[in-house]
This record gives C-alpha cells, sequence and structure tokens, in this order.
C-alpha cells in the first residue's frame, strides 16, 4: 500500500517562515511545538484567536501567527542592547575570506549571528552582473555592520563610515584604524581620534582596540558604544593572549565589551565569554576552517556555553586537591 505524503502548507510564525501540514488547526500547531494549547496566547493575522476556539480554528497558507507565553521575570531573556539595538546573539560574524557568498550566507545562518561586519568596497563598474553580498544575506534580516577595515589613519576612516551612512543609512558602525600591517595592532591615536569625529557626527562606533583597560575608557568617554579589544592579532587564531586585561577592561566598562580578533577555535569563544564579553566577533576562525559551516555552529555553541558558565558563577581555583566524596566512613 502506498503511504500518501501529507502536503504541507508556508506559514509566517513568530516572525520566521515556517511549514506545517496542512488542514491542522491552531491547537495542533501549538502541540507541535511542544507547547500545552491552555498555557498560551495565538494572535492569527492581527487578530487574538480565543483559547477555546483553537481546536476549531484551521490553519491556512500564508497565516502570520504569533504565540506567546509567560517566562519568570526575565529569565527567559539574555539579550544584549548595543546603541539602543537589542540582540539575541552574541556572535558576530564577517563576511570574508570565504570562498563565495553562498557559503557565508550558510555559515551565518548555523552561527545564530544577528549582526554581521561588511566591508565597504568600490564598486565593480567593468562588471555590473557580479552577484552582490546583498544577494545572499538580507540586511532587513541580518545587522549589517560596516567596518574599517584597511584603514591605517583616521580620515580615511571617517571617510569611509560618511560614505557606508550614505550608502545604506548605517550609523552603528565598526571602527578600526590599523597602525601598520604585519601586525594589524590598532593605532589608539588615530583611532581616538576618530572615534571623537565619528561620535559628534552622529554615528554610533563599536570600536577595535588594543587590550588595555585605559584605552578602553578614554574610547569610551569619546563616544564608542562599544569596545572591542582584540585576544589576539587579526586572523592570527592564537586566542584569548591576555585574559587579565581582558577581565579588568569587561569590570571598567559601561559599554558592552566584546573580543575581536584571534579566536581560533571554540574552546577560545568560550573563554571570551567566561570572562564577562558580552559577544566575540570572528572571520577567519570560521572562514577558513575546513568545514566553515559546522565550524560556525560549533562557535555558536561555544558562546552559549561560555555565556552560561559566566552566569553560573565558576568554583573557586585551590592550590590543592579536595575530594567530591567525604573520606570519612571509609572501609
Amino acid at each position: 500500500m502506498k503511504v500518501t505524503e501529507m502536503a504541507e502548507i508556508q506559514i509566517r510564525l513568530n516572525g520566521d517562515d515556517h511549514k506545517f501540514a496542512e488542514g491542522g488547526s491552531i491547537a495542533d500547531l501549538v502541540r507541535s511545538l511542544d507547547l500545552d494549547p491552555a498555557k498560551v496566547a495565538v494572535e492569527r493575522n492581527r487578530e487574538i484567536v480565543t483559547r477555546s476556539t483553537l481546536e476549531d480554528v484551521m490553519v491556512e497558507p500564508g497565516d502570520e501567527l504569533e504565540i506567546v507565553h509567560f517566562v519568570g521575570g526575565g529569565s527567559g531573556d539574555d539579550s544584549w542592547t548595543v546603541a539602543g539595538r537589542t540582540f539575541r546573539s552574541r556572535l558576530i560574524v564577517g563576511t570574508g575570506k570565504y570562498k563565495d557568498f553562498a557559503e557565508n550566507a550558510a555559515a551565518v545562518e548555523a552561527s545564530g549571528a544577528e549582526m554581521v561586519t561588511v566591508a565597504v568596497r568600490r564598486v565593480n563598474v567593468t562588471d555590473r552582473n557580479q552577484p552582490v553580498l546583498m544577494d545572499f544575506i538580507d540586511p532587513k534580516k541580518v545587522t549589517y555592520l560596516p567596518n574599517t577595515a584597511g584603514c591605517f589613519n583616521a580620515e580615511d576612516a571617517i571617510r569611509t563610515l560618511r560614505l557606508a551612512r550614505e550608502a545604506g543609512g548605517w550609523d552603528l558602525v565598526k571602527l578600526e584604524v590599523l597602525g601598520e600591517a604585519k601586525t594589524l595592532y590598532p593605532n589608539m591615536r588615530e583611532t581616538l581620534e576618530a572615534t571623537e569625529v565619528l561620535a559628534k557626527e552622529g554615528f554610533k562606533p563599536m570600536v577595535y582596540c588594543v587590550d588595555d583597560p585605559i584605552a578602553a575608557k578614554q574610547l569610551e568617554d569619546a563616544g564608542a558604544v562599544a569596545i572591542m579589544p582584540l585576544g589576539a592579532p587579526i586572523g592570527s587564531g592564537l586566542g584569548i593572549q591576555n585574559r587579565v586585561t581582558i577581565r579588568l577592561i569587561v569590570e571598567g566598562a559601561s559599554v558592552p565589551v566584546l573580543v575581536d580578533a584571534g579566536v581560533g577555535t571554540a574552546s577560545d569563544a568560550a573563554v571570551a565569554m567566561e570572562l564577562g564579553c558580552d559577544g566575540v566577533l570572528m572571520n577567519t576562525a570560521i572562514a577558513e576552517a575546513k568545514e566553515p559551516v559546522r565550524m560556525a555552529r560549533a562557535m555558536r555553541l561555544a558562546v552559549e556555553a561560555g555565556r552560561e558558565a559566566y552566569l553560573s558563577g565558576r568554583m573557586g581555583r585551590r592550590m590543592y586537591a579536595d575530594p567530591s566524596s567525604p573520606l570519612s566512613g571509609l572501609i
């Protein structure tokens, strides 16, 4: 006997595209999400569906549904905010070094990132049919963070971001002003100057900087909306080289702190989060992995695990052993 496959319909559920079995009720949809229809509220096409009718109202193609329930006092929300914008993912990923835009888009999706850094480059006027990033990563769904990668002085960085704002209306930006090509360390004098100018012009700069608590505070005072100290040189994959200064920056900052550069693998991302950072930005660690999409997934899990560990409060360090089982009562 041939088994007939059940037809599916396309709907919007809590802001995302979702497929559901044709002919099912709203109550069936709720149960398919492992939820109790008696404990949720449902809005269908901007109209409340009374709980007593959830079994009777059928889900139709194109329906837009919102399903909500109560959670305890913020315990289910570990979002973070920068410049008035709130994000759930604490992982920001770059958009360079991938073999193509399709792989980049797949990695972004696997990472769960809600923000990506994008470089500002000249339009290719000789080949106008070349694919562009926006065809693969929708800026309406993922926040674009224009950056000043490759700028070695404040003037060029400011000019680049002015163009970015003109092109896409972006005011939340990533500022980096490099000192020289070998180490790609930031030039802090030029970085501070650019931060002051951009802040006065209404930009909201998230600023790449050295892992120096004093410099970090100066940037904050100059108008930086986030401090982004390097963990190690850009693209090195060496991991967090100075945990002490990163922790001091976190303790002294009143704006978000995100490690930006040097992450090589998932354990590095977890360390950054365990130090109390609000997030991690990375590019090469994912893009140059043998399987970028799988590494993107690993980084998402590592950031989540590191955050959970930080919130849990780790055990104290001891100089000597302390047995898990009591020694008294041994046979």
